[in-house]
């Protein structure tokens, strides 16, 4: 089946226009050694062909696991009417909005987005919206060093290696000097990061719960960065903020966050959804864009485009961020998600993570040689060690049917025991104790 809707003769036409007479003048740059791997392409099949081909692909995947699996992107229930009001027509067919025409609907859209973000982190102003968390991180982190004129950065090493790893990669080729310090008993380190903190610091980068599930309150770290004229970026899962201390409420300029966990479902690494809330002063470094509220002449309210620092508009090469994806989608899901909860509802639903974790820590705890860390506090997720390699066991615990976390030897060395375990909502108390079972049989074979 062809794939290619142009005939032969709106072929020959286009080629003669480019000024070669056939496809393969068209790429006769390309070596002859080359061309068996560069033009290896099958036949086209027919739609039922192709169909039929990709159901057999989807049916290899393991959907029948029952996942404690976290690390940064969890399995939590998503309503049903996120599906169906994110997917009207309206919404899921718009062009991108982020052009001065854009609809009232929209506009209002991120606008409720923008709003709720700021509720939930406690902070003054919040952008409508960033490809990730790793990228809305990297996206604070610039901001710092503009804002400061400084270019070294301490991080905590608790922070996601995927979101460090992604650091590193988008400044390899700029003057920005990292410093990572590591975590004590599943905190920050105090000492490490006052020891490395002076008056060249742009910024401290931190993680709430970090990657190992630990939470901490950042606001004695905040004081001490702040007497030096340094920022403080904070990553944080947002619902855990239903119930934890926010980042407004510990002094941080800057929160960032993976906002999966806000109604957007579990899918091979995306699209997901970076948010970013930020003090009012630092509104005007914020990049992407920022809908406003106001009036129109006859008072009637409205909504409109207030600011869009992007390289194609009038800040040129001052642009705060080259962002032009469009991420409004997920950020409509989000706000749909957070305002079918509510206030109360999201409390609610971080109250019952919490209770399931802590269940399900007394649930492992009671098996033989495993030791549950609890030298800090923790929300939905917390680390355990285990006899024997995570890796292994994890390998053999997904053909009992459970995916029963993640292995932290794959992110930090001398941890191949240790496994971070991940409980949401969606868990039962009956999976959990299955689940645990299931680990005591393996670890006593």
């Amino acid at each position: 089946m062809s794939y290619i809707p142009h005939t032969k003769e709106q072929l020959e036409s286009m080629l003669a226009v480019i000024g070669v007479k056939s496809i393969d003048d068209l790429f006769r740059d390309i070596g002859p050694e080359l061309r068996p791997r560069s033009f290896a392409i099958p036949e086209g099949k027919s739609e039922f062909e192709v169909i039929e081909h990709f159901k057999r692909l989807a049916s290899r995947n393991a959907t029948h696991l029952t996942s404690f699996l976290g690390a940064g992107f969890y399995d939590h229930y998503i309503p049903a009417a996120v599906d169906a009001l994110s997917g009207r027509a309206e919404f899921y067919t718009a062009y991108t909005p982020y052009q001065p025409e854009c609809s009232q609907g929209w506009l209002q859209a991120i606008f409720e987005y923008q709003s709720v973000i700021c509720e939930l982190t406690g902070l003054d102003a919040a952008n409508a919206s960033l490809y990730d968390g790793g990228t809305a991180l990297y996206e604070a982190a610039m901001m710092a060093v503009r804002i400061t004129g400084k270019r070294k950065i301490i991080m905590d090493s608790g922070i996601n290696l995927v979101y460090r790893s992604m650091l590193y990669t988008y400044t390899s080729n700029l003057n920005v000097e990292f410093i990572e310090t590591p975590v004590v008993h599943g905190q920050s380190s105090r000492a490490e990061i006052y020891k490395h903190l002076d008056n060249d610091t742009a910024a401290v980068i931190v993680q709430n719960p970090n990657f190992f599930g630990a939470v901490d309150d950042h606001s004695d770290i905040v004081e001490k960065a702040h007497s030096v004229g340094a920022l403080v970026i904070q990553s944080v899962y947002p619902i855990a903020l239903g119930i934890m201390k926010t980042p407004g409420e510990m002094g941080v300029d800057i929160a960032t966050g993976e906002g999966q966990s806000l109604g957007i479902p579990l899918s091979f690494g995306g699209p997901y959804l970076g948010f970013m809330a930020v003090k009012k002063e630092y509104l005007r470094k914020i990049p992407g864009r920022i809908v406003g509220e106001t009036v129109d002449k006859d008072g009637r309210r409205g909504f409109v485009l207030t600011l869009q620092a992007r390289e194609q508009h009038i800040r040129r090469e001052k642009a705060t961020s080259n962002i032009c994806s469009n991420e409004a989608l997920c950020a409509l899901r989000a706000v749909i998600y957070m305002s079918l909860l509510g206030k109360q509802g999201l409390k609610e639903l971080a109250e019952i993570n919490f209770r399931k974790s802590e269940y399900a820590k007394t649930v492992f705890a009671a098996i033989p040689s495993v030791e549950v860390k609890t030298s800090a506090p923790t929300f939905n997720e917390f680390t355990v060690k285990l006899p024997q390699n995570a890796g292994e066991v994890v390998n053999t615990m997904i053909e009992k049917g459970f995916a029963c976390g993640f292995p932290l030897g794959r992110f930090y060395k001398g941890m191949d025991n240790f496994l971070l375990v991940n409980v949401t909502e969606k868990r039962t108390k009956e999976e959990i104790v299955k689940c645990a079972e299931s680990l005591e049989a393996i670890l006593c074979d």
